[in-house]
C-alpha cells in the first residue's frame, strides 16, 4: 500500500510542470519579466511585418529607413525579434544609435533572434507578448505580412476601438499591399453596418518612412 502511495506521489510531482496552475506561475513570470526590462521605455513605435522578407526586398530597405527615421525622432524601436522585416527595423534602429528591442516567441518552428537587438525578451504565450507591445508602444507601424502581422494588427485596431488602451496610430505601410484590404473592410465591414464610420479613422496608410513620421507627430499634437 505505502509503494503505491509513494508512486502515486511522484507521479503528481512529474506531471505538476504540465497542469495549469504551474502555468499560471509562468504566465506571471513572462508578465514580471517583461515589465521589469520595459520599464524604462517611454517612447517607442512597434514595427510588424513577415519574417519572409530578406536584404534584397524593397520591404526590408524601406523598414529599414523607417526605424532609421523614427529613431533620429527619438522613438525606441520594438519587433517580435525575428528574421526578415523585423530583422530590418531592428538593424535600423541599431545603426541609428537607437533602443532595438525584439520580443521573442518561443515556438515549435524555432524563431531565432536577429542580431540586431539590444534589449531580448523571450515569451512562451502570444498574449504575454503582445500586452507588451501594447503597453510600451505609441504606434503600430505595420509593413506587408501574413497571419502573424494580420492578427497583431486586429488585435492592435480591436483594442483602440474598445478603448481598451489609450488611443494611438495604426500605419499600414505600402497603398498597394494593403488596398483590397482597406476595400473589404469599408465595402463589407461598413457596409453591413459590422463597424462605424468612425472605425475607419483607427488606421492610415503611408508609403515612406516620411509619412510614417508625420501621421505620429499629427496624431500627438
Amino acid at each position: 500500500m505505502r509503494q503505491r502511495e509513494a508512486e502515486h506521489l511522484r507521479g503528481l510531482k512529474q506531471d505538476f510542470t504540465k497542469e495549469d496552475p504551474w502555468r499560471i506561475f509562468r504566465i506571471m513570470s513572462e508578465f514580471v519579466d517583461g515589465f521589469e526590462t520595459l520599464s524604462d521605455i517611454k517612447k517607442a513605435v512597434s514595427i510588424f511585418g513577415s519574417s519572409k522578407a530578406r536584404p534584397q526586398d524593397k520591404f526590408y530597405g524601406l523598414a529599414q529607413k523607417c526605424a532609421q527615421a523614427l529613431v533620429k525622432n527619438g522613438y525606441a524601436i520594438i519587433t517580435g525579434a525575428g528574421s526578415g522585416i523585423m530583422e530590418a527595423a531592428n538593424k535600423g534602429a541599431k545603426e541609428g544609435g537607437g533602443e532595438s528591442i525584439g520580443l521573442n516567441i518561443l515556438i515549435p518552428t524555432m524563431q531565432k533572434p536577429n542580431r540586431y537587438i539590444t534589449r531580448l525578451l523571450e515569451f512562451r504565450y502570444f498574449f504575454c507578448r503582445k500586452v507588451m507591445f501594447a503597453k510600451y508602444s505609441k504606434a503600430f507601424v505595420v509593413f506587408p505580412g501574413g497571419f502573424g502581422t494580420m492578427d497583431e494588427l486586429f488585435e492592435a485596431m480591436t483594442l483602440v476601438q474598445t478603448r481598451r488602451v489609450e488611443p494611438f496610430p495604426v500605419i499600414l505601410v505600402s497603398r498597394n499591399y494593403w488596398n483590397d484590404l482597406i476595400r473589404w473592410i469599408e465595402g463589407t465591414l461598413l457596409k453591413h453596418g459590422a463597424i462605424e464610420k468612425k472605425d475607419l479613422a483607427i488606421i492610415s496608410v503611408a508609403d515612406t518612412p516620411d509619412e510614417v513620421v508625420s501621421i505620429i507627430k499629427r496624431f500627438y499634437k
